[in-house]
């Protein structure tokens, strides 16, 4: 959403409880990754991932998965989409716009690794840059427990 573009009013709760549950609990490999929202706007959307030792890529370092990495920030850039889909949507019911998200799928993926995943914790954040009738661009973050940036990304999304 640009700078200059109105707001969007918010989200209903019951859209959001839907989305939460769509994300965190029928996406099944979502909770194997531990994945949680914590924030949804009509354009981005925030979440973490708490480490556990399934998540371990490196048993040295105690370094989490670069696929967990990727898979996470694929994920949170489709909920971004989702929410943009909704937002672009507002005069639907909560539930109608629920049913939209069917033919969303990623076309295009890139993972740029910064840093190595060390921590107790992560953030991951998604942007939507634009939101086609037909293709959504996205870029993403990864972030340590105290901010710092170990991954960024950029991906293509078919929304139709």
């Amino acid at each position: 959403m640009s700078k200059s573009a109105a707001p969007v009013q918010p989200f209903e709760p019951e859209f959001i409880a839907g989305l939460k549950m769509i994300f965190e609990e029928r996406i099944v490999f979502n909770q194997v990754l531990g994945l949680k929202i914590l924030h949804l706007e009509a354009d981005r959307a925030v979440g973490r991932i708490d480490m556990k030792p399934e998540l371990i890529g490196h048993f040295a370092h105690n370094r989490i998965h670069g696929g967990v990495i990727s898979a996470g920030l694929d994920a949170m850039a489709g909920l971004a989409v989702m929410a943009g889909i909704g937002a672009r949507h507002m005069d639907e019911a909560p539930l109608q716009r629920l049913h939209r998200f069917g033919k969303l799928g990623t076309i295009d993926l890139r993972i740029d690794y910064l840093r190595p995943g060390i921590g107790s914790h992560f953030e991951l954040r998604a942007e939507v840059l634009r939101l086609g009738s037909r293709v959504a661009t996205t870029r993403m973050e990864f972030l340590g427990p105290d901010g710092t940036l170990l991954s960024s990304g950029a991906a293509a999304y078919i929304v139709s």
